[in-house]
């Protein structure tokens, strides 16, 4: 019988790389990149939308420590 020899761990991590960054590259020409103008409405969108959120976050704050602050002052 003749015996089947196994490659060693090196040859084999090597062949599995390079068969991994070889798919890497065929799937990266299938994805399609946004153009700038989307890239610049999608962003002012998201900073739109931090900045709405960000106000309403202030203004629960700005009323729970009103609120609290009156409590405390009613206690006090």
């Amino acid at each position: 019988m003749a015996e089947v020899k196994k490659e060693n761990w090196f040859s084999r991590t090597w062949h599995k790389a390079c068969k991994f960054f070889r798919e890497l590259r065929s799937e990266l020409k299938k994805v399609v990149w946004p153009t700038y103008e989307q890239v610049l409405k999608n962003a002012v969108v998201v900073a739109g939308c931090v900045l709405v959120i960000g106000v309403f976050i202030w203004l629960f704050d700005f009323v729970a420590q009103v609120g609290i602050n009156g409590l405390i002052g009613l206690f006090h």
